[in-house]
């Protein structure tokens, strides 16, 4: 994927070299916080970092552990298709998990999920908008409805791939009790520092709290971290723009190949649906050193799909010619 700029790389370099690498790191990560809650116009109470989102996601399966209503066990409701570690960190802990497929446009299905919401009432809700695989956000007003259906519940909206989308979802977070906001720097250029976190109601996080390892976000994650809410903020945003400026163009020459449908999208790949079987292509182009990602193995509507990541110009071009062949 395009890179940040040399003058950011040269500052992210001048932060790493101010050592103090015998110290541990600031337990509390509060300029990081403070960093981010001004940058999102929320308080510093209301942010907790952690080691990518997949960390926060543990946090939360951690500390929502007390079964509802008649339930013998936590009961975590999500999507699917959707990202795969909401099942998998919850079957780790020996929660109950709830899929509730999207609809054919893979968007929200909600009626569905709110049959599954009185039938077992959630601790959890985890809906990621940009979704991933599929792309796409889910409507405001279907994603609205299962906020308010699962009101004893936490909603977890996922936006790791908002930089990317028209829009963001703060406003139902401003809007209910019950919402929370997971993001990460691991998909704007940062993901060897392996940082996310969570936007919630400050009661929600010190409860969180009190559920996290000491010392969990690294030194250097933290000063990289700071720097991509603040001095390199803009730099950060030119980068999305690059990515969205590249995946329409790429998809622009996608879809004029015969055999390929491709998804709008508002994340930072493009989500294709072919006529050959999805197995089929990912095997061809794996053979030609190009990797994407396949969900054939699922079966159903998914053996025609794959997701696409948006390149440098020059893979994107790679792909878009060996996908002329193969179509």
């Amino acid at each position: 994927p395009p890179l940040l700029g040399e003058g950011a790389q040269k500052r992210l370099v001048e932060a790493l070299s101010e050592g103090s690498w015998q110290r541990y790191p600031d337990p509390s990560a509060s300029r990081l916080r403070h960093a981010i809650a001004e940058n999102l116009g929320v308080t510093p109470e209301e942010i907790l970092p952690g080691v990518g989102s997949d960390e926060v996601i543990s946090l939360l399966l951690t500390a929502f552990v007390r079964p509802q209503g008649k339930s013998d066990v936590a009961t975590v409701l999500t999507t699917t298709p959707t990202f795969v570690m909401y099942k998998l960190s919850s079957r780790c802990r020996g929660l109950r998990v709830m899929e509730v497929p999207l609809d054919q446009d893979w968007d929200l299905a909600v009626d569905s999920l709110r049959s599954a919401i009185a039938f077992t009432p959630p601790n959890l809700v985890f809906i990621a908008s940009p979704n991933n695989p599929t792309g796409n956000l889910m409507s405001p007003d279907r994603l609205e409805q299962v906020i308010q259906a699962a009101a004893g519940a936490l909603v977890v909206v996922d936006e790791a791939y908002i930089a990317y989308a028209q829009r963001d979802q703060l406003d139902l977070y401003r809007r209910y009790d019950n919402v929370a906001i997971l993001r990460t720097l691991s998909k704007v250029g940062f993901a060897a520092f392996r940082l996310g976190f969570l936007i919630a109601r400050p009661n929600v996080v010190a409860e969180l709290d009190k559920v996290r390892l000491p010392y969990n976000v690294p030194t250097p994650t933290q000063r990289v971290a700071e720097l991509a809410f603040t001095e390199l903020a803009s730099d950060v945003s030119r980068l999305a723009e690059q990515v969205v400026g590249e995946r329409s163009r790429l998809a622009s020459k996608l879809g004029d190949l015969p055999g390929l449908h491709i998804a709008p999208s508002q994340a930072n790949f493009l989500w294709l649906r072919t006529e050959r079987p999805a197995a089929q292509l990912y095997e061809s182009l794996k053979e030609r050193s190009i990797l994407v990602r396949s969900f054939h193995g699922r079966g159903g509507r998914l053996a025609h799909q794959l997701r696409v990541t948006v390149g440098t110009p020059s893979e994107n071009d790679e792909l878009a010619r060996a996908l002329a062949e193969l179509t």
